[in-house]
């Protein structure tokens, strides 16, 4: 999955931010899961970028119901 900037994730609805999390959420407990069994993951970085667009996410999530 590619990773969201912030202008990209302002413009999805909330149906749509939902299906991204949970979609986030999955990628990140695999990649968790090679490391626990022993494995190396394919792109190292990849687990801080997952982490920072769960991160903007919620970020903009909350930016909103202040509104």
């Amino acid at each position: 999955m590619a990773i969201l900037r912030p202008d990209e994730i302002r413009h999805l609805d909330e149906s749509e931010l939902d299906e991204k999390v949970n979609d986030l959420k999955l990628e990140l407990a695999k990649e968790r899961g090679k490391i626990a069994v022993g494995g190396f993951p394919e792109n190292t970085g990849r687990l801080k970028e997952i982490r920072r667009t769960l991160a903007r996410i919620k970020t903009i999530r909350n930016e909103k119901e202040e509104q």
